[in-house]
């Protein structure tokens, strides 16, 4: 019996090792080792899983990718920012747990462990954060057909600072550099469609979230609005959907509110969900009243931008 059961653990684990589509993996944004705006001091990446996995200081920005059964794959995509206020990413909360509701939907999901501008390993550190999104969104669009993924249906969803960096790709993307030698930076990084929850989006109102804003770009006036991102919307900007609490002390619901009224102004399909409760950071909002059915709204939102 004892030789049988080795027989069919080794079964098991080979079979486990081998399927790569329904087992998460990472890769590195970086492949060659050349990761721009960086510089080693020798700083080390620090992981907190006291409650939460929150993770700081990251050197090495990855992907790590969820995909579903493929016969169960829509051919959507959402890549997932963990918000954290540019200190900290709340890599399960605000990362994993939200792609493993993508995956039981159809949806492939790659949550972004993007670098943070209180690292002194950044040179200057207010690109990194987005030269990681921008470099993500390319990645999966080359990996696109090898993943089972339209490279016409990939999305960008944020939360809190996450939010904020989505927004910030959602109006600060480009058309890729044809006359790179490295064919991912040849893609456009535009995302398909954008989810914000309960983002940070203004730096520049009364009611913006000062922490983020210091940590990203201190007191610079340039770059304060430069990173408003209300300010950056254009007909080009794309779809959207927004989640806010209106008793969110952290994050004031009006940061929703201005962006969904840029979009609007113009002429971005938007739409917005404000609750009256949940606070800030409710993730998936499990055991929260109705408040829990905002990823069934969110799902229904990704599917209708098929028709």
């Amino acid at each position: 019996m004892k030789f049988l059961a080795a027989i069919f653990l080794t079964y098991i684990f080979v079979m486990c090792s081998c399927d790569n589509t329904t087992q998460p993996f990472s890769m590195n944004l970086y492949p060659d080792g050349e990761i721009p705006n960086y510089q080693d001091v020798g700083e080390q990446e620090v992981w907190d899983t006291t409650n939460i996995v929150r993770i700081s200081k990251v050197q090495i920005p990855d992907i790590r990718v969820y995909l579903p059964e493929s016969s169960e794959m829509t051919g959507d995509a959402v890549i997932i920012c963990p918000g954290g206020g540019y200190h900290i990413l709340a890599y399960d909360w605000e990362g994993e747990a939200i792609a493993e509701y993508w995956n039981s939907k159809g949806v492939a999901a790659i949550v972004l462990k993007y670098r943070l501008p209180t690292s002194e390993s950044q040179i200057e550190p207010y690109k990194s954060p987005l030269m990681d999104a921008q470099r993500a969104m390319r990645t999966v669009r080359y990996k696109a057909s090898a993943w089972g993924i339209d490279p016409a249906r990939i999305g960008i969803m944020g939360f809190s600072a996450g939010g904020h960096l989505a927004s910030s790709l959602s109006t600060h993307y480009d058309a890729g550099n044809a006359d790179s030698d490295d064919p991912v930076e040849k893609l456009s990084c535009r995302p398909d469609f954008s989810i914000l929850m309960y983002p940070v989006i203004s730096f520049t109102g009364e009611f913006q979230h000062s922490g983020s804003r210091k940590a990203l770009v201190g007191e610079d006036s340039t770059l304060m609005e430069y990173f408003s991102n209300e300010l950056q919307v254009t007909e080009d900007t794309p779809p959207t959907i927004l989640f806010h609490s209106s008793d969110d002390k952290a994050v004031p619901v009006e940061n929703s509110i201005i962006y969904y009224k840029a979009l609007i102004e113009n002429n971005v399909a938007a739409e917005m969900h404000i609750y009256p409760y949940g606070g800030h950071g409710f993730s998936l909002a499990l055991d929260q009243g109705h408040l829990a059915a905002w990823p069934e709204l969110c799902n229904d939102w990704v599917r209708s931008l098929q028709k």
